[in-house]
């Protein structure tokens, strides 16, 4: 189990951080469009729709990611409460219950959808440019896989939480910035005046 958690936890983590470029190539696109838009007087076609497809492929392909990391959003008021036994218990009920027909349904109605966009090559009624969307499509099949790779990983986090009593440490490769500045500030100082 714990081999198959370190495999789906860095499947999710090379697909986050390779798709998380999107974000500058976004933010290129966004600054072009508002440049030739503003400046120059002469808007594309092409940039609201470009930038919809980049968001929302990282922000579907990057929800493995973030559920290895532990990073969705949990009403955990209560939850941090519970002794580990109950929160796995109640994590896997919730994974079996919840979390397994939606991502199934998303990887079949993705399939459907993709499949037929493929097929007549549909493009963005969105603007003139007719930017091409099957691939963003294919993205929802894609996103639905790999949650599902790592929601079986979540769930054998569950099972040796429930046997051994604590939690399998998810790998921490990105630190939040307050918890440096905070790792800085109560850090000594090493300054030329202080010797």
């Amino acid at each position: 189990m714990v081999g198959y958690i370190k495999f789906a936890d860095a499947l999710s983590a090379a697909f986050g951080k390779v798709f998380g470029w999107l974000i500058v190539l976004m933010t290129f696109g966004v600054s072009y469009e508002v440049f030739v838009r503003y400046v120059l007087g002469s808007p594309t076609p092409w940039a609201l729709d470009v930038s919809f497809i980049m968001y929302g492929t990282l922000f579907m392909i990057g929800g493995a990611y973030t559920l290895s990391r532990g990073g969705h959003v949990r009403g955990d008021f209560l939850y941090r409460l519970w002794p580990v036994r109950v929160q796995a218990s109640v994590d896997l009920v919730l994974y079996l219950i919840f979390f397994y027909p939606g991502v199934l349904a998303l990887i079949f109605a993705g399939w459907k959808y993709a499949s037929r966009s493929w097929q007549y090559g549909e493009v963005s009624v969105n603007s003139p440019a007719g930017v091409p969307i099957y691939q963003f499509k294919t993205a929802i099949v894609a996103a639905g896989v790999l949650l599902a790779i790592q929601g079986l990983a979540q769930i054998f986090r569950c099972i040796l939480a429930i046997r051994d009593g604590v939690w399998l440490a998810a790998a921490e490769d990105v630190e939040e910035t307050e918890q440096l500045l905070m790792a800085q500030h109560d850090a000594p100082q090493d300054h030329p005046d202080m010797k």
